[in-house]
């Protein structure tokens, strides 16, 4: 893995707008190559993203899906900042894919800031125990790698999108930020299945 400088960090964000952390993973991806990160930032749809992202979003529209015969329903508020984009076919067909996604996925949550603490807790001293007798160092990175990981199961924006497992869903939305021009945000959402609560739902996706 090529050694990634603080300054090359800064001029990849400088060049597209996108977040810090963003710009780092693509220039591991790119191996240092400025232009080929810059790529990669485009594809994913960041670039030119995180700078709409500040801005309110208070339109939009509350759409749902039922699937499996009225087995599985989803629920979701996704805005975005005008009336004019709520109405368009692209960002109608983004909120298609997004309840679909919602349907076949079953995250829990939007995002990892809405995980309860004490879950999260829960989950590192179980990892702990999973490689306990590392050296220290070693065993936060394995468990911070598990939390990532547990991370991605239950939340939305970071389960890999069904339709394109390459990008996340959070990938996903800021493609289309880019090519709406407006800021989106997935507010929230319930999923409902049959004979399931979200409880349980938590629990197998921490097993």
């Amino acid at each position: 893995m090529a050694d990634i400088s603080p300054a090359l960090v800064k001029q990849l964000r400088e060049k597209t707008n996108a977040g810090m952390m963003d710009c780092k993973r693509a220039l591991d991806e790119a191996a240092g190559d400025l232009a080929k990160a810059e790529e990669i930032l485009r594809k994913k749809g960041m670039a030119g993203a995180s700078k709409k992202a500040g801005r309110a979003a208070k339109e939009g529209v509350i759409a749902s899906y039922i699937h499996l015969a009225g087995k599985v329903g989803v629920l979701v508020e996704i805005n975005c900042e005008t009336d004019f984009v709520a109405k368009n076919d692209n960002f109608r067909d983004f909120v298609k894919d997004i309840t679909l996604h919602i349907a076949a996925a079953s995250p829990v949550c939007v995002s990892r800031e809405q995980v309860d603490a004490a879950l999260v807790e829960k989950e590192r001293e179980i990892y702990r125990a999973q490689v306990v007798g590392k050296p220290a160092n070693i065993v936060e990175k394995i468990v911070d790698g598990k939390v990532d990981k547990f991370y991605s199961t239950i939340c939305l924006l970071e389960q890999a999108f069904i339709k394109n497992p390459d990008l996340t869903v959070k990938d996903y939305v800021n493609s289309k930020i880019t090519e709406l021009g407006e800021n989106i945000i997935i507010r929230r959402f319930v999923r409902y299945m049959v004979g399931e609560d979200l409880g349980e739902k938590t629990e197998a996706a921490a097993e």
